[in-house]
């Protein structure tokens, strides 16, 4: 079937594909109860005694976090202390899901901190647990997603919504708001739409006060506010040890729960929308036939016949918007004492490599091949 709207749009050389028809795993379950652009089902119940849980792990929405260097690896000794924050928050949570019932649990990274070994330190994670690995690079939220892989998944350490002023509250990416028919999304609805496709729920998720609002949308959920959110980068924190008592407890709880528990779909088609904070911006795409962009340039919406449609749709509009942000190194480009000399550096850069490319001297370099023997744990 071809997809409703397919538009190609070329903006400072890249080649963007919207709305294509998604290759939706099989093995849905039936439509149930539908509201607010979600049908809402219940889970199928797990086979041969087998209880196999998936854990999502971020780092922004950790127990005993309130410095956002202890998620970004470019800060190496504040990273340190949030590796010890994520494995503490992953072991308790692990605890829980084995108590109440789980016969397995793997580990996947969501968050990317830049480390290019997982945030999860191994020799300090609890042993029953596993991480989930690939012999080449893969898109967390989408391509692990198979039917009868997993009968339950986690989130531990999320994060809130863009504009929702929660601890680093971004949407994927700094900047950027997704919605999906019509509903701001949270990245915990990104994989449990993603996932509601083979029909496993998302039954237990931790993060701050901001996202549990957020997941109003999921009342099912046993949910753990591990810290109050001030501002975007302050925080009021919880005890750390009754924190961790209250994942052992509620993951448990989850486990056992898991009949009562709901599947996310997104209804079809999908109407999804991006809606950017400056610096991002997309008004290069005004003009564009077939965008249907806001007066002021901020938002941008189309439609697309499924989920993974709608999300390859909304990631390539991401990149678009971030072709802007280079006006923050422009900014500091012109405070620099050089920046006369590196501005024309820049500029004949520019010429020499289009001449080279119109004299065929330079082509582009092949994409890089994953690194035999290395593992790839997701975001990172």
């Amino acid at each position: 079937m071809q997809p409703r709207h397919h538009l190609l749009l070329t903006c400072a050389g890249a080649l963007v594909a919207l709305g294509c028809a998604g290759n939706a795993p099989p093995g849905a379950v039936p439509r149930a109860s539908t509201s607010g652009g979600v049908t809402l089902s219940s889970p199928r119940p797990a086979r041969n005694g087998a209880l196999r849980v998936l854990v999502y792990h971020d780092m922004e929405g950790l127990a005993g976090q309130d410095d956002y260097r202890t998620f970004n690896y470019s800060h190496p000794e504040y990273y340190a202390k949030g590796q010890g924050y994520l494995v503490a928050d992953i072991n308790a949570v692990v605890d829980g899901l084995f108590a109440g019932g789980a016969t397995s649990v793997e580990i996947i990274d969501a968050h990317g901190s830049g480390n290019p070994n997982p945030d999860v330190d191994r020799a300090r994670l609890d042993k029953r647990a596993t991480q989930l690995t690939r012999n080449a690079p893969f898109r967390h939220y989408v391509d692990v997603v198979a039917p009868d892989t997993y009968d339950a998944i986690v989130a531990v350490g999320m994060h809130a919504k863009t504009g929702s002023k929660g601890f680093a509250s971004h949407t994927v990416t700094i900047g950027m708001g997704l919605s999906m028919n019509g509903h701001a999304i949270t990245e915990t609805e990104i994989v449990a739409y993603s996932w509601g496709r083979v029909g496993v729920p998302v039954i237990f998720v931790s993060g701050d006060d901001r996202l549990q609002r957020d997941l109003a949308t999921m009342p099912w959920l046993q949910y753990v506010v591990t810290k109050r959110a001030t501002s975007a980068s302050t925080v009021e924190l919880r005890n750390v040890a009754e924190v961790h008592a209250e994942m052992r407890a509620k993951a448990a709880a989850a486990v056992r729960a898991l009949a009562s528990a709901k599947t996310m779909r997104a209804n079809e088609p999908v109407r999804a929308a991006l809606k950017v904070v400056r610096p991002a911006s997309l008004a290069m795409l005004r003009g564009v036939p077939g965008v249907a962009l806001s007066a002021d340039g901020d938002e941008v919406t189309f439609e697309a016949n499924d989920f993974q449609g709608a999300y390859d749709g909304l990631n390539a509009l991401i990149g678009v918007a971030r072709l802007a942000y280079p006006t923050t190194t422009n900014e500091v480009v012109r405070e620099h004492r050089d920046s006369t000399l590196i501005a024309r550096l820049q500029r004949e850069r520019l010429m020499e490599r289009w001449f080279d490319v119109e004299s065929e001297r330079w082509h582009p370099p092949a994409p890089t091949a994953p690194t035999p023997g290395r593992k790839y744990y997701g975001a990172q």
